[in-house]
């Protein structure tokens, strides 16, 4: 009686724990390229700050 039990079925579990997980790292990987576009952005104008700071200013 006790090995005539069938198994319950788990896949939808699976697949909705497959499901999170993508769904997840898709995010995440998101959040780091919008990260490294903003970074470059800000190195950028920090970079231009200092090349305008670098110029010989003029004297009047």
């Amino acid at each position: 009686m006790f090995l005539l039990e069938t198994t319950p079925d788990t896949s939808g579990y699976m697949i909705l724990g497959y499901s999170v997980f993508f769904i997840t790292m898709t995010i995440y990987i998101a959040s780091l390229y919008i990260r490294n576009r903003n970074l470059k952005r800000d190195l950028e104008m920090l970079e231009s700050i200092q090349a305008e700071e670098a110029k010989p200013k003029k004297k009047k």
